[in-house]
C-alpha cells in the first residue's frame, strides 16, 4: 500500500485559544510532548509559515523529519512532512473548532510510503496502531496540559 489516510477526532474541555497556544508552540513541542518529539528547530520563518527540522519519535525510534508548516491563526496548523531516511512523506492537518463545552479537534494525516520494503508492513504499523499511539502520546498529554 503506497498511501494511507489516518483520521481522528477528539474533544478537549478547554477553550480553543488555550489549546491553540500549546499546539502552535512548536519550539516547546519536545518539552510538552516528549514522547513524540525529541527536538525541533525552526530553520525559517515567514509570517505563519515555518520550515522545521525535527527529530520525531515513534515506534520506539527517533526519525529526522523536515516540516513545512503553516499556522492557521486560532485554528491549528497544516504541515507537509518528509522523512527521507524511511522514505515517507505526508500531509498533516490539525484543525480545531470551538464548541459550547470546549474544543473539537479534527486530525488528518495522509501518508505516502516511497520505500517499497516499508510498504509491506505499513498498513498494520501505520494504521490503527499509529493513531492509538498519537492519541496517547499527544492528545492525552494535551488534555493534561490544558484541562487543569
Amino acid at each position: 500500500m503506497k498511501h494511507i489516510n489516518l483520521k481522528g477526532s477528539w474533544f478537549i474541555k478547554a477553550p480553543m485559544g488555550k489549546v491553540f497556544e500549546i499546539i502552535s508552540d512548536f519550539e516547546n513541542m519536545p518539552k510538552n510532548f516528549p514522547t513524540v518529539a525529541e527536538s525541533l528547530v525552526i530553520t525559517k520563518k515567514d509570517g505563519n509559515k515555518l520550515e522545521i527540522d525535527a527529530k520525531a519519535k515513534s515506534f520506539g525510534m527517533v526519525f529526522p523529519v523536515k516540516m513545512k508548516t503553516e499556522i492557521i491563526p486560532g485554528r491549528g496548523y497544516i504541515s507537509d512532512n518528509e522523512n527521507s531516511k524511511l522514505g515517507i512523506s505526508g500531509h498533516e492537518e490539525f484543525l480545531m473548532e470551538e464548541t459550547n463545552e470546549g474544543t473539537k479537534i479534527g486530525y488528518f494525516y495522509g501518508v505516502d510510503i516511497h520505500n517499497k520494503l516499508l510498504r509491506f508492513i505499513a498498513k498494520p504499523l501505520l494504521g490503527s496502531y499509529s493513531m492509538k499511539f498519537w492519541e496517547k502520546a499527544f492528545i492525552s498529554k494535551l488534555k493534561e496540559i490544558v484541562e487543569k
